[in-house]
């Protein structure tokens, strides 16, 4: 059992590293390059659905820091594949409720779940584009209030976090 947990740990990161370096592709201009991102970010969406399966969410705990990070990130990602971006969403949520996962990183899962299902997020952490060099997000519910649960997760507030991203 420890030996197949650290294989699924070595295989996440690897993953993560593959998503890094094709992240390039996701904006691409040419439609090969995107289609690259594409089929890399479905493969690495039924990995995650076959590891949760066997194993549930991916903690910490289970496959060490850089493996669960890199199981998020991969959910994050899997936006064409809304069923294994919604369970990865249930599984984390009862990881954060145990205290096994980051309540920031449930966040950020919970808003890009909502904006792939059209709905408004949370949080504010998707990006919808940028307008005269700023970035303007997804719209989002009530948003008077994202600041605030934007605290309550570790997650900076939005005038900060955009900075960030802003375009000098």
């Amino acid at each position: 059992m420890a030996s197949d947990i650290a294989a699924v740990a070595a295989e996440l990161t690897r993953m993560v590293a593959a998503d890094h370096q094709a992240a390039r592709c996701a904006n691409s201009e040419d439609p090969a390059e995107q289609l690259v991102w594409r089929r890399l970010t479905a493969q690495h969406a039924d990995r995650l659905r076959e590891i949760m399966d066997a194993h549930g969410w991916p903690t910490a705990e289970l496959v060490g820091e850089d493996a669960a990070r890199a199981a998020w990130l991969i959910a994050q990602h899997a936006d064409r594949q809304l069923d294994v971006q919604r369970r990865a969403l249930r599984l984390m949520e009862q990881a954060v409720a145990d205290g096994a996962a980051r309540p920031r990183d449930l966040a950020f899962l919970r808003d890009r779940t909502l904006v792939n299902e059209g709905r408004k997020q949370i949080y504010g952490t998707q990006i919808a584009g940028v307008k005269d060099g700023a970035p303007i997000p997804w719209p989002c519910e009530e948003p008077e209030r994202m600041d605030e649960r934007r605290a309550e997760v570790g997650i900076p507030p939005f005038a900060e976090y955009i900075a960030q991203f802003s375009i000098a």
